[in-house]
């Protein structure tokens, strides 16, 4: 599936690019390629966006996407070094974002923490090497959301939803994962079950369709969207899927199925559609081939082959 064409399209991308691609493709690691994400490309782009305030955007959560939220995602998930400028970012957060139930909390003093945003948070956080016990109120916040079906709703606390939703599962999972790796222990027993049930959760589900009809629970699920922000789909499932090591389970095929059959002729994969909201930049153009989709599309299947019918 890998040919030479395709690794040298994708090795003709972003340095971020290029670093994954050898790191999860062809591994081998190559430190001096993460150390230029700062200095170059779309990594340096992101960068040279924060405000003198130490901020993105408007703070924390303002503008959606440019804010500084939204920002630590992006400049996660291009794998950059947990520099000085990220580490102050973070600490903002930590010192002035807590809600009176210990998540990170962007509104009214009053108002319940959000349990997607604070998924988010421990994604970036984790991986940003915030200390152990900075974390230790948002994992307390975190657990007391978890529901009765194993997995998250961001509206369980707040709007009163009694099923989980897989766009809030799969953030927390994805925080969890990066807590972990990280060598965390704070309630990580805890965590580890947590994590079972909301893969379960999702694995019920096919990972897109309603445990009970069968049917596709939203058309959005199977498309390609990077960044893919808060939202969920079945590539950012899978993603996950294959970089926490979940061993492969036939309630997956479904979703692999959809993925491969969106490859093109030239073993590419395209992207979606962006989500709406004001970007810093665009990294690539809807509707083209995608660096992005198709680098996560290849480690999916490195891990978990399918056989074209």
């Amino acid at each position: 599936m890998i040919t030479k064409s395709i690794l040298e399209w994708l090795l003709d991308g972003d340095v971020a690019i290029q670093y994954q691609v050898y790191r999860d493709l062809l591994d081998k690691n190559k430190p001096g390629l993460r150390n230029r994400i700062e200095t170059e490309g779309w990594g340096l782009k992101f960068l040279q966006c924060r405000q003198l305030n130490g901020h993105w955007g408007r703070g924390f959560y303002q503008p959606k996407w440019t804010s500084t939220h939204y920002t630590l995602l992006d400049l996660k998930q291009l794998n950059i070094r947990p520099i000085p400028a990220i580490r102050e970012a973070l600490q903002l957060i930590v010192k002035n974002e807590k809600g009176k139930d210990g998540g990170i909390n962007p509104s009214d003093p009053g108002t319940p923490s959000d349990v997607c945003i604070n998924g988010m948070f421990l994604n970036y956080a984790c991986y940003f090497e915030v200390k152990e016990q900075e974390l230790y109120s948002v994992i307390d916040f975190i657990l007391t959301q978890k529901m009765g079906d194993g997995g998250f709703n961001c509206h369980s606390n707040r709007k009163g939803a009694v099923h989980s939703s897989l766009h809030t599962t799969l953030s927390v999972l994805e925080g969890i994962h990066e807590y972990q790796k990280l060598g965390y222990n704070y309630r990580l027993a805890e965590l580890k079950r947590v994590k079972e049930t909301s893969i379960e959760f999702i694995l019920m589900h096919h990972l897109f369709r309603s445990d009970h009809t069968g049917n596709i629970i939203n058309s959005n699920f199977l498309k390609l969207y990077y960044p893919g922000r808060w939202y969920y789909d079945i590539l950012k499932a899978l993603d996950y899927f294959q970089a926490a090591g979940v061993q492969y389970n036939p309630r997956m095929d479904d979703a692999l199925d959809y993925l491969y059959a969106k490859i093109t002729d030239q073993g590419l994969w395209k992207l979606a559609s962006k989500h709406p909201g004001q970007t810093h930049f665009e990294m690539e153009q809807a509707g083209k081939p995608s660096r992005w989709n198709t680098l996560r599309a290849l480690r999916v299947f490195r891990k978990y082959p399918i056989t074209p019918s």
